[in-house]
C-alpha cells in the first residue's frame, strides 16, 4: 500500500527514533509498504519517519543509479536499527534531494566510506563496509532516524536562501507527483 510521505515541517521528521524490537507485529507488511511508497515517489531510499513512524527502519533500492554509480547495482535492502560508523576519507560534496523536501536539492558534504551494522527483516545481525554514492544514500536515510535532514548539513546562508520555500512547505504549499502529509495546522 502506498503511504503519504511526510513533508518538511511535520514534527515526526525531527524526532529521534526508537529501536525496533524483535517480533514487531506487522514488520513484513510495513517494509512492503515502504518499498511501494518509495518506488511510487521515485526515490532510492525511505526512512520510517518519512511515513510518520518514529522507528529505526530504512528501505533502500539504489539499483536505478547503477549507470552513474556502479556500486549501487543490485543494492536493495531493509535496515532495522542501523548504526553508521564513518571509516575514513575526506568529505565529498554532491547534490542531495529528499522526498520530504520535494523540489529542493543542495550540495552536502559527506564521507564516502562507512561501516553499516543493522539487523535484517529476520533480525539477523548484518555488517558491511560501504563506499561511494551508496554510502551517501545510507547516511542520508539514517540521518532521518536521528531527526536530521540533509538541509541541516548545509551552510546557514544556504538555509536562509531556502527559507521561503521551507516556509511554504510548512504551510502546506507543496507540489509533487506523490501523496504527501503536511504539518498539522497550529
Amino acid at each position: 500500500m502506498k503511504l503519504p510521505v511526510y513533508v518538511y515541517g511535520h514534527p515526526v521528521l525531527r524526532k529521534e527514533c526508537a529501536d525496533v524490537a524483535e517480533g514487531r507485529e506487522g514488520l513484513a507488511q510495513l517494509l512492503d509498504n515502504m518499498f511501494e511508497t518509495m518506488y511510487a515517489s521515485d526515490g532510492c531510499g525511505l526512512a520510517a519517519p518519512q511515513i510518520g513512524l518514529a522507528e529505526k527502519i530504512v528501505v533502500i533500492d539504489a539499483d536505478g543509479l547503477k549507470e552513474s554509480f556502479p556500486e549501487c547495482e543490485g543494492q536493495k535492502f531493509a535496515l532495522i536499527n542501523p548504526v553508521v560508523t564513518v571509516l575514513d576519507g575526506e568529505p565529498v560534496s554532491r547534490e542531495e534531494g529528499c522526498l520530504s523536501l520535494p523540489g529542493l536539492s543542495e550540495k552536502v558534504a559527506r564521507v564516502e566510506h562507512i561501516r553499516l551494522d543493522w539487523v535484517d527483516a529476520d533480525f539477523k545481525p548484518q555488517s558491511r563496509e560501504i563506499s561511494g554514492f551508496l554510502a551517501r544514500i545510507v547516511q542520508h536515510e539514517c540521518d532521518h532516524l536521528d531527526g536530521r535532514l540533509y538541509i541541516d548539513h548545509v551552510s546557514m546562508i544556504r538555509r536562509r536562501l531556502l527559507k521561503g520555500k521551507l516556509n511554504a512547505m510548512i504551510s502546506g504549499k507543496v507540489r509533487c507527483d506523490y501523496p504527501v502529509k503536511c504539518a498539522p495546522r497550529r
